[in-house]
This record gives C-alpha cells, sequence and structure tokens, in this order.
C-alpha cells in the first residue's frame, strides 16, 4: 500500500469558512468525473462556526471525537500560523503509514484507493436504513465488522481524522459505548454524543470520507464505490415498444372478427369468386379496405399510447436534470445531480429551498442553522415534523422544512428506503408472499362490456350470415333451380351481411372517445396516463383520499385565536381569521402587542412572498410560523416592517447596527418554547414569547386584556406600532381552566395550539439568570426572563380546507359515490377536516347534536361538537386498530398475517375515516374494496340498509386511490384508479398512477368522475347511432338475399357506413362535452348491459322507420319513379342502377338526422339542445354529409352507384326520407313515456 499524503488545514476559531487558494498534492487529481457545478472559485470548508451573536446554543458541544479534532486544528493553527497559505493558514503534509483510510483529511487517500475493499458492503449500510431496525444497534455492529476487517488485513486498521489518529481500538470502544446505549433503550430521536460521534467514526473509518472535506472527486474513487455500493439510479421504466401497443390493440375481439372477415373476402373473391377467365381487377377492394380500417385503429390507439409514454419520460427528465444537491469533494462545495450521488459523499441541506433528501443518509454534527426537521409525509404518512440529531438516519424520500445540516450518503439507489419501492413499483410485483394476497383483476369495466357486447354482436351476426347462406341455397339452388356455381355469389352475400353485423367503427369510437376526453380532461388539470382510466374514473364507486394538499390547501393556517376573553373560530372553509378578529372588541392594543409578538418571535428562515397588490403568493419556512406571520398580514400589518423596526430584531440600516442588543432563546424540543428580547426605547427589555400551550401558560402570571373604549377599530393599515404595554390583569384560576377547556376544544377539533405571552423587564436585567425553580421539560433551570409573562392569546393551527371541497364531495354522494379519508394524522384532526369537508354527516355521530360556532365563550357548548369520541363504532378507525382486526396472525413463529375478506367486509361499510394509517394500510383498504362480493349478500345488505341506512352498491366496487409519497405507490397500482398529486407527488407515486391531478385538489377528481361519465355515455350514444346503422342494414340484406340473393346495399357502400361515416360520427359524439346531470346518476353497473331500454326502443323504433323507407323503395320505387329496371336485375348484369343508387343514399341520409337524435339517451324532446354549444359536432355532420354527395355524384363504380350520380328530384326524396328521423323520434318519446307511465300505474 502506498503512503499517504495527510493534509491537514488549520484556521483561526472567527472563520466561518477557509478559503483555499491553491491545493494540490503530487499524486492526486481533481478533476471532476461527474456532472457537477462549482459554485465558488475556491474551495469551501464548512467549518463548526460560531452561532449567531446572542443566539443562545440549545445545547453544549461535543467533547469526544468532535472535540478532539477541533483540538487538532486550532494546535495544529497555532504551529503553522504564518504558513505558505496566508496568515492563520497552512497546509502540512505528513506521511503515514495506516490502513489506507485516511478519511479525515484531504488528500490522505492515493490513487490506489480504488482498489482497496471497504469493509461493508452495500446491504450492511441499507441495515441503518431497515424498517424497524435500532440505527444505534446497526451502526454499532457495523463499527465493529469494521474493526474485525482491519484485524484480518495485512496493512493494519486505522484512520486519520482531523489530524487524529483513530485506531480500530478507538473504534471498538466507540461500538460498545454505542451497543449499550442502544440496548438501554436509546434508539433514534434523541440526542447523544456518543452517536454523533459514531456517525463521524462511520465517515472516516468505514467510508474513507472526510467529515469536513468529502470524498476526493477522482475518477478512480467514484467509480470504485459505484460498483461497490451502486449507482443512485433506478433502472428506467421501459417504455412499452410501439410494436407491443400495436399487438396489445389488435387483440380486441371486434378487431380479431374483421382481420378473419378480410381474410376470408380477399381470398374467396380473388379465387373462387372470379368468372373463367375474370381478371381480378378489384375484388380485393373490399377487403383491404376492413384490414385498412384494423390498421388505422391499431395505429390510432397505439400511437396516443406510445405518444403519452413519451410525453411522460420526456417531462420526467427535465425534472430530473434540475434535482441538483450541494456536497463537499475536494474541499469544494459544489453541485451535482442526484443521480451522480455516491456512497461517501457529504451532503449539504438547509430549509430555504425545502431540498428532498435523494439517499439514505446519516446526519453529522455540528447542526447548522438549528435543529434539523424532517417531513416524512412521502413514506410514513404522518405530517408531523420529525427532529434529526447528528447520528440519526435521514430516510431518502423525506425533505428538510427546518434548519439545516450536513449529512453522510449511506444508501443510494435499489439499497435505499425509496429505491426499493420504486424498484418495486417498476417490476410491476412485490416481493413478498403477502404481495400475491392482493393482486386483483385488471380489465376496465369499459373493456369488459365492450369485450362481450362485440361478442354477442359477432355471435348474431354468424346466425345471421348463416341464414342468409342456408335460405339463398334452398331458394336459388332448389327452388330456382340457378347453377351451383352461384353458391359462390350467396357465400360472399353472406360474407357482406356478416360485414354489415360486425361493428367496425366501435373499436375506433371507444379510441378517439378517450383519446378526445383525455386531452379534454388536461385542460381541467388531470393528466391522464393510460386511456381506459378515463373511463374507469366514470364508473367509480368509491374515493379513497388524503387529507394533505387534497382536502386541504397544504398551508397551516390560523383558525382560532382566544384573546382577551373572546374565542374567535372560523366555521367555514372561506373565512378569514384576520377578519373575524377585526370585527370584535379585542382592542387594539392587544392586537398591536398580538402582532408584534408573532413578527417579532419567528425565524428569520420563515418568510412570506407578497406581490405588488399586497396579496401573498407564497412562503417558506416553518409552517406553523408561516400561519402567523399570515395572520399578521390579514392584520394588515407587515412583519417585515415591525422587524426591521424593532431594535435588536431587524438587521437592515441604522436599527441593524443594534442587532446586537436584542437576545434570541432558541426553541429546542427541551425547552418547547422560544423567545426573543428586543430593547425598549424608554429603556429596559420586552420579551415575546410562544411555545407549547401547557408551558407558556405555567409561567404566564397575568394576561393581557382591551382597554375599556378600546374596540380595536380603525380601518387603516398598522405600520407604525409601539410596544406600549397594554393593560393587564392577574391571571385567575377560573381563567387558567377556560384557557385549559379552550385547548382541548381546539385539539379535539384537530388544531395544532401555541401560546404567545410577553414580560416588560427592567434595565440591565441579566438574560441568563436561570430560575431557582421553574425547570424545563428536560428538568434543566429554566430562563429567569421566560417566567412571570404575561399571557397574550391561544392560536389554533389547521391545514385548513379548500373552498370547493364541500361541493365537491356532495357532489360525490349525489353521484352515488363514497368517500374516505385515509390519512396519517391523529383522529381528532383527521374527523374535523372530514366533518368539515361533508365526509362526516350528522348520522354518524352517536347523539347526532353539535353545532359549529363562530365566536363562543361558552366551554361546555364548545365540547359538544362533533368530534371523534362521539362517532360510532367503525365509522373512524386508527391504522393499528383496522390492521389487527383484518389481519389474521400466524399460529407459527415467523408467518405471514393473513388478510381476512369477512372481516374486512364487516368494517368496510361504515368505515369513513381511517386515521394515523400508514401507506400499507391503503393498499389493503384497495384490496378489500376491490374485492369484496358483500354485495351478493342479499340478507347482510339488507339489513345494513334497515339498521344503519347503509346502502351497498349492486356490484363490485371500482376504487379511486390518491396518493404523494413514495410509499403510496403500491396502492395506487392496485387500486382501479391510482391519482398521484402532481405538486407534492414523488416520481414513483406518478410513475405508479393512472391519472395526475395537476393542481393536488380533490375537486378535480370529481371532474375526472364527470369526464368518464362522459366517455361512457359517448360510447353508449356511438352505439345507439351503430347498432341502428348494423339493424337496418342486416335486415336490408336479409331481405336482399333471400328475394334476389343479392343485398340492395353493396359491400363498399356498407364499409363507408361502418367505417368511415361511423369513424366521423364516433369523434362527434365523444366531442359531446359533460353535463353536470351525469353526477345525478348512480355509477355504472360492470354487469349491466351498455344498452339501456330507451336505448332499445329509439334503436329499434328508428330501425323500423329506416327498414320501412328502404322496403318500400326496393319494392315500390321503380314503379312509383318509373325506373328502367330494378336494381337486382342490372346487378346480376354487373351494372349499377339508379334504383340501388336512391336506396344508398335514402339509407345514408336517414342515419346523418339520426345522428342528431342519438345525442340523446334519455328521451329528451329536444335533440338539438346545446347542439351550437358543440362545433366540432356541427362541423363533423357538415363534413359528413358534403363527403355522401361527393360519393353518390362522383363514387361512380368505386361505390356501387349510378355514374353521374342522381337528379335533384331523387335528391329531395333521398333528404326528406332522412328528415323523417327527427319527428319519427318524437313519436318513440311519447309511446315510451305513455308505456312507462301505464307501467307505473
Amino acid at each position: 500500500m502506498a503512503s499517504n499524503n495527510d493534509v491537514y488545514i488549520t484556521s483561526e476559531d472567527n472563520m466561518n469558512q477557509i478559503e483555499i487558494s491553491s491545493l494540490n498534492t503530487s499524486d492526486t487529481t481533481t478533476t471532476a468525473q461527474t456532472n457537477t457545478t462549482d459554485t465558488s472559485s475556491t474551495p469551501v470548508i464548512p467549518r463548526h462556526g460560531a452561532p449567531r451573536p446572542g443566539v443562545e446554543n440549545p445545547r453544549p458541544p461535543s467533547r469526544g471525537l468532535s472535540a478532539i479534532v477541533e483540538s487538532s486544528f486550532r494546535s495544529i493553527a497555532s504551529i503553522n500560523s504564518d504558513g505558505p497559505l496566508g496568515e492563520g493558514l497552512s497546509v502540512t503534509n505528513t506521511n503515514s503509514t495506516g490502513g489506507g483510510r485516511g478519511g479525515g483529511t484531504l488528500g490522505s487517500v492515493a490513487e490506489e484507493e480504488g482498489e482497496v475493499p471497504f469493509a461493508v458492503t452495500a446491504e450492511d449500510l441499507a441495515g441503518l436504513c431497515e424498517h424497524g431496525a435500532n440505527p444505534k444497534e446497526v451502526l454499532a455492529k457495523l463499527l465493529e465488522q469494521a474493526v474485525q476487517h482491519d484485524k484480518q488485513s495485512t496493512s493494519g486498521g486505522g484512520s486519520t481524522s482531523g489530524g487524529k489518529k483513530l485506531t480500530s481500538s478507538d473504534v471498538s470502544c466507540l461500538a460498545e459505548v454505542l451497543l449499550e446505549e442502544a440496548s438501554s433503550g436509546g434508539g433514534s430521536g434523541n440526542y447523544s454524543t456518543t452517536a454523533e460521534e459514531a456517525a463521524d467514526a462511520l465517515c472516516t473509518y468505514i467510508l474513507r470520507t472526510s467529515t469536513e472535506y468529502g470524498l476526493r472527486n477522482t475518477g478512480i474513487n467514484i467509480s470504485h464505490r459505484t460498483q461497490t455500493f451502486g449507482a443512485n439510479a433506478i433502472a428506467e421504466q421501459k417504455r412499452v415498444p410501439f410494436w407491443k401497443l400495436c399487438w396489445d390493440a389488435v387483440q380486441d375481439f371486434v378487431l380479431i372478427m374483421l382481420i378473419c372477415l378480410a381474410v376470408i373476402s380477399i381470398a374467396v373473391e380473388s379465387t373462387i369468386g372470379l368468372e373463367k377467365n375474370e381478371k381480378c381487377t378489384h375484388c380485393y377492394v373490399e377487403g383491404l379496405a376492413i384490414l385498412m380500417s384494423v390498421c388505422i385503429v391499431v395505429l390510432v390507439t397505439a400511437g396516443i399510447d406510445y405518444a403519452k409514454q413519451g410525453a411522460f419520460v420526456k417531462l420526467s427528465k427535465s425534472l430530473d436534470q434540475t434535482n441538483l444537491k450541494s456536497v463537499v469533494r475536494d474541499g469544494h462545495q459544489m453541485s451535482v445531480v442526484d443521480a451522480d450521488l455516491v456512497v461517501g459523499d457529504i451532503l449539504m441541506v438547509n430549509a430555504h429551498n425545502l431540498a428532498s433528501i435523494p439517499a439514505d443518509c446519516v446526519l453529522l454534527g455540528p447542526q447548522l442553522g438549528g435543529q434539523l426537521r424532517m417531513d416524512q409525509a412521502s413514506l410514513t404518512g404522518e405530517s408531523d415534523l420529525v427532529g434529526k440529531h447528528p447520528g440519526d438516519v435521514v430516510l431518502s424520500g423525506t425533505s428538510a422544512v427546518q434548519g439545516g445540516g450536513k449529512m453522510v450518503v449511506v444508501a443510494v439507489g435499489v439499497h435505499s428506503v425509496a429505491g426499493r419501492i420504486k424498484a418495486r413499483v417498476y417490476a410491476g410485483k412485490g416481493d413478498g408472499e403477502d404481495d400475491d394476497q392482493l393482486m386483483g383483476d385488471v380489465e376496465s369495466p369499459l373493456t369488459t362490456k365492450i369485450t362481450l357486447l362485440a361478442k354477442y354482436i359477432g355471435y348474431m351476426g354468424v346466425v345471421a350470415a348463416s341464414l342468409a347462406f342456408i335460405v339463398s341455397c334452398i331458394k336459388g339452388l332448389w327452388i330456382e333451380g340457378d347453377d351451383p356455381k352461384d353458391l359462390i355469389q350467396y357465400f360472399i352475400t353472406a360474407i357482406t351481411v356478416l360485414a354489415v353485423a360486425v361493428p367496425e367503427g366501435l373499436p375506433l369510437a371507444v379510441t378517439l372517445a378517450l383519446a378526445f376526453s383525455s386531452h379534454k380532461m388536461m385542460s381541467v388539470q388531470n393528466l391522464v396516463k393510460h386511456l381506459d382510466a378515463c373511463e374507469t374514473m366514470g364508473c367509480a364507486t368509491t374515493i379513497c383520499t388524503d387529507k394533505t394538499g387534497t382536502l386541504t390547501a397544504n398551508r397551516m393556517t390560523a383558525r382560532s385565536l382566544y384573546a382577551g376573553g373572546r374565542n374567535v373560530q372560523c366555521t367555514t372553509a372561506g373565512e378569514s381569521l384576520g377578519d373575524l378578529v377585526e370585527d370584535t372588541n379585542l382592542g387594539d392594543a392587544v392586537i398591536r402587542t398580538l402582532v408584534c409578538a408573532m413578527s417579532i418571535c419567528t425565524m428569520d428562515e420563515t418568510v412570506l412572498e407578497v406581490d405588488s397588490d399586497d396579496k401573498i403568493i407564497g412562503a417558506s419556512g416553518n409552517p406553523t410560523e408561516v400561519a402567523m406571520l399570515t395572520l399578521v398580514h390579514d392584520l394588515r400589518c407587515s412583519y417585515r416592517t415591525i422587524r426591521n423596526s424593532t431594535a435588536g430584531r431587524g438587521d437592515v440600516g441604522l436599527i441593524g447596527e443594534r442587532l446586537n442588543e436584542g437576545k434570541q432563546f432558541a426553541f429546542s424540543s427541551a425547552r418547547k418554547m422560544m423567545s426573543w428580547a428586543v430593547p425598549l426605547d424608554q429603556g429596559g427589555m420586552r420579551i415575546y414569547s410562544k411555545g407549547a400551550t401547557e408551558v407558556i401558560l405555567d409561567r404566564c402570571a397575568y394576561e393581557a386584556v382591551p382597554e375599556d373604549g378600546d374596540d380595536g377599530g380603525g380601518g387603516g393599515e398598522r405600520e407604525s406600532l409601539d410596544m406600549t404595554p397594554v393593560v393587564t390583569q392577574p391571571l385567575s384560576s377560573q381563567t387558567r381552566e377556560t384557557l385549559s377547556a379552550v385547548v382541548e376544544t381546539y385539539a379535539q377539533k384537530g388544531m395544532r395550539c401555541l401560546a404567545l405571552a410577553y414580560r416588560d423587564l427592567p434595565p440591565n436585567t441579566n438574560l441568563d439568570e436561570p430560575h431557582a425553580n421553574i425547570l424545563n421539560s428536560d428538568g434543566s433551570p429554566a430562563n429567569a426572563v421566560e417566567t412571570d409573562l404575561v399571557f397574550c392569546a391561544l392560536i389554533g393551527i389547521e391545514d385548513p380546507l379548500r373552498k370547493e371541497v364541500p361541493a365537491a364531495i356532495q357532489q360525490c354522494y349525489e353521484a352515488g359515490i363514497d368517500v374516505r379519508l385515509v390519512t396519517g394524522d391523529a383522529p381528532n384532526t383527521a374527523v374535523s377536516i372530514a366533518f368539515q369537508a361533508g365526509i362526516l354527516r350528522d348520522h354518524h355521530f352517536m347523539d347526532g347534536t353539535g353545532t359549529p360556532t363562530g365566536e363562543s365563550t361558552d366551554v361546555e357548548t364548545s365540547q359538544n361538537q362533533y368530534v371523534a369520541a362521539n362517532l360510532k363504532p367503525n365509522v373512524l378507525m386508527e391504522g393499528k386498530d383496522f390492521r389487527a382486526r383484518v389481519y389474521t396472525q400466524p399460529t407459527e413463529k415467523g408467518g405471514t398475517p393473513k388478510f381476512s375478506q369477512t372481516e374486512f367486509d364487516t368494517i368496510w361499510p361504515h368505515l369513513r375515516v381511517l386515521a394515523r394509517s400508514s401507506p400499507d394500510d391503503k393498499l389493503t383498504l384497495a384490496h378489500g374494496l376491490n374485492q369484496s362480493t358483500l354485495y351478493q349478500d342479499t340478507v347482510a345488505t339488507a339489513k345494513l340498509e334497515l339498521d344503519h341506512n347503509i346502502s351497498i352498491f349492486h356490484d363490485r366496487q371500482v376504487i379511486a386511490m390518491t396518493g404523494d409519497g413514495t410509499n403510496d405507490a403500491p396502492a395506487l397500482k392496485r387500486a382501479d384508479i391510482g391519482f398521484a398529486m402532481g405538486i407534492a407527488g414523488t416520481q414513483i407515486a406518478k410513475d405508479a398512477a393512472d391519472i395526475i391531478l395537476l393542481d393536488d385538489n380533490f375537486a378535480s377528481i370529481v371532474t375526472a368522475a364527470k369526464w368518464g361519465r362522459n366517455v361512457y355515455a359517448s360510447i353508449q350514444k356511438f352505439l345507439q347511432f351503430q347498432l341502428t346503422v348494423n339493424i337496418s342494414a342486416v335486415i336490408t340484406a336479409l331481405v336482399g338475399s333471400f328475394d334476389h340473393q343479392i343485398s340492395p346495399l353493396a359491400a363498399i357502400q356498407l364499409l363507408w357506413v361502418n367505417l368511415l361515416m361511423d369513424a366521423l360520427a364516433s369523434l362527434a359524439l365523444a366531442s359531446e362535452p359533460p353535463v353536470d346531470g351525469l353526477l345525478k346518476r348512480p355509477p355504472v353497473n360492470r354487469s349491466e348491459s351498455m344498452i339501456t331500454k330507451q336505448m332499445w326502443c329509439n334503436m329499434l323504433g328508428q330501425s323500423a322507420y329506416q327498414v320501412t323507407a328502404i322496403m318500400a323503395l326496393l319494392y315500390g320505387g321503380v314503379t312509383w319513379f318509373e325506373l328502367e329496371e330494378e336494381g337486382h336485375i342490372a346487378k346480376e348484369a354487373g351494372e349499377n342502377s339508379v334504383h340501388y343508387t336512391i336506396i344508398f343514399n335514402a339509407f345514408v341520409w336517414m342515419q346523418l338526422f339520426n345522428e342528431v337524435n342519438c345525442r340523446m339517451l334519455d328521451g329528451e324532446f329536444n335533440v338539438f339542445k346545446g347542439v351550437l354549444n358543440n362545433p366540432l359536432f356541427c362541423g363533423i355532420l357538415v363534413t359528413t354529409a358534403i363527403l355522401q354527395v361527393i360519393m353518390v355524384q362522383f363514387g361512380s363504380y368505386a361505390m356501387s352507384v349510378i355514374p353521374g350520380g342522381l337528379s335533384l328530384r331523387y335528391w329531395g326524396l333521398c333528404i326528406a326520407l332522412g328528415f323523417g328521423s327527427l319527428p319519427v323520434q318524437q313519436i318513440i318519446n311519447v309511446l315510451v313515456r305513455c308505456f312507462r307511465g301505464k307501467k307505473k300505474e
């Protein structure tokens, strides 16, 4: 092993960063090998900087390993203060013969490092982040494993950490202490000096990375780490090739029938269908046209799906390129894309950019900018922030929302938590036996019905064709004695009848309807990834929705306030607490004190973005503080103005020069409060405090009350705020009881409650003096200045309901769609939102009473509101209770719990809110609902209806599931329709979903349901049109074959009607916009026929009219219009006739006018209603009419019409017959209503 060059870097204590003008070693290469962007021209070395002047450190610095490192730097600094790198900074190279780890100093690892194996594997490191594992215990075992590895290696062990040699015995001792701490119950979540030192040892001893300078940015080092621990990327989800999409599309039953029909047609017409010595010139045209129609359908279907794949991949790649993270390599802080991170990288994060964590990491000390708090909702579903301490594991897929810090990457790609989930989603299957239990069918309801309908039509077509062939044989050969060669003509006629019976335009109609709807849904915030998801959403019976961001605005907002004896509460989604406070007689002095407390006693990193019209357009920082500053804004104040005009708080202008006169008492989990002391102009100081209600109220001795005559009005802007003391009075025991009751009420309504207080301090008060008796939550002495406070206000904060949600949920109930709330929040929070949204109704509560009030001081009345404790059984369940009931525990140790559908069926009819749920609960819920056959148990359903007024949908449940987190992906895949959040959703969730909500809004789900039902209605309209054509054409062809062994309508004419014209009709009818009446109907039953009774009446009535008109023309047309010869005689002679051309033209015009009738499905009399609102329909109708004129006048032999077309006389006749379809429809509607009326009587 080559010797290492250990480079020590020293600096003066008051430096926040070390700038190195030159840092090169003779045997190293510092050229970046990855996609990196250097953020500065010189290396930046993060350092244990001093806290901001006047800011109290929440915990003393470590005096273990980190202190040794720091002292080593300082001692070297004192020796080399005049070194070659400038004053106070030098680099000293020392040769060492350690084990090649050298992770503590830059330049300590030679190029040969790439050949040195690590003591641990990717799987070993991934154990740190396993669910249920104790990170301290795992880390201790990893350190012991590394020690054993070093003892067995020939090079010996050891690591250089900041100039201090860290030996194997040091690490072994550290591991023993850490393991003892872990076994005594010390998991993650509490600060531990030992855990912080162990995290440092993980870097330097195991991963050979400097906690200060990062890893070496050489190609060999990066490549070695990638080969050993894997890359931070998951193999991209393979795009389905175009040929595979085409193959999937051609599996449609109707298309298979068409292909068979085309092949038979070409084979017959080009062989046995030819006369002797006759050449095949156009004999293959009809079969070829059918094959072309199949190709069009297949290419359109596959093309749309392929294009959507490409658009989604392109969007994902563009997002990936913008996901940059700051890392330290070679002492440089630089930006790299997520995919270029490797195990051992030192990752720098802070809450200013809401940094998402791209890999599993271990937090290092010291923490920068206060305690790091993470949002882990995407993994756990819990909305509460989780504090992290050095040594804690930070999981991939989570986001930093408060504080900052540096962390070492320990697991990337498929070895990270998010990576494993993503790989599972992309693989399309789970990795355990339990996953097999939760698999379900994937065929959409529409596909099921279309396939079944096509089979029935195909069977009927075969019967009709067989009948035509048999009758033709009997009449032609037996009765009329035709030549046996005419069998070929009979067979061709039978094939024509079959061609007429099969709805060639149906597959294209379905595709066009879905494509059109998906395109329109994009404009209403629904990105449809799979076409069939449009229609499936129209059949949805249950929506399982998240709370945060979907029902709520994903923005913490102050919704209740208690101050000066007044309890002000918002009761509707659109109310502003600021406006309600302004309308009370709280007193202007109290309000001024309140806004000063919220503006001053908040962190600098919490900011609001306000536009030129003084409207809030964005916010960042701690969500709770954002809510407080928003309330300040609603009270017509500017928190920036208050801060910048307050000495000891503002940091700009002349006020900024007095910043050191103030003092911040930072928030910590031990104190559960935060304070900020600022000087008063008249001398002394005022300290503002905010924090947990139980802590603040215990330290309050007085309360602020409105002054007599001060009604809080004024109506102007409160920009100039002084800190004149308000009227106070002692805090009585009765008032304390009232405050406790208010806090309990807020908690029952799911609000996060904070208390605000202040105290005026005399001059020369010692701000650091501890109190003799009062202690903090952890037992440490409280600050004396944070006692004897004046209570100012209680603030209830919650994520408010979106304004449009209650109306949207009401629409769901009217449409027969159940809505269930599935959230990781506490029961009270979940119930509060569910009640406000309308998911929970009066009958879900045991007493059925309790009305929310706006302003109330009656505590008993407030407590009598709708809360979790008053719900009926099984309406609300917590995740742990839900799992315990629906899974039976194995009898054998190590067995897998089994899902019990029977037990699940006793729960789900009542269940409306699932609180404290995990993403796996979502998967279980989706599976259980999907597989439930409770609707088949008539006794159970009748009992539910009688005893609980619960109606069970009479078919299998169709489930829509929302999700935004990484762990939601399996549930999104399992549900019939998965909705991912476009804003808050993770990439993995979006990949697994069928539809992406671009605005994360529940109302958009209802819009999707409306468009989905519109797809179903559009296909019904087309079926009504198509089958009317088919019934009339089949009957006409059968009559012709029975009487003359020749159909009056040629195959090419029927193909024009069935394919080209019907394709345009399908687009016209698919373009009909949805109407609100669609959400007044119940969901569509899977087993229910697509053709309703009204549709049957419409189709049979119109078919009867059309067949009657055609038969009249067929048998009386020659006589009435004095035509030269009958059509069948001319056909036998190989000529086209006026007779059959009139029949063809009249037939088409009857279909065109009936297309207008088909816009209505329920017997509406005004068939033209809204037609002008759909210009596409009008345009297609006119286009089809023009094409028909061209076909008749210029089609000649290609269309089997008379050369030269028809005269105006016959055109008038054909259009008049077509117009007759409109009054016929009115007659049908009247007859149907009369029949229904008699039936009811």
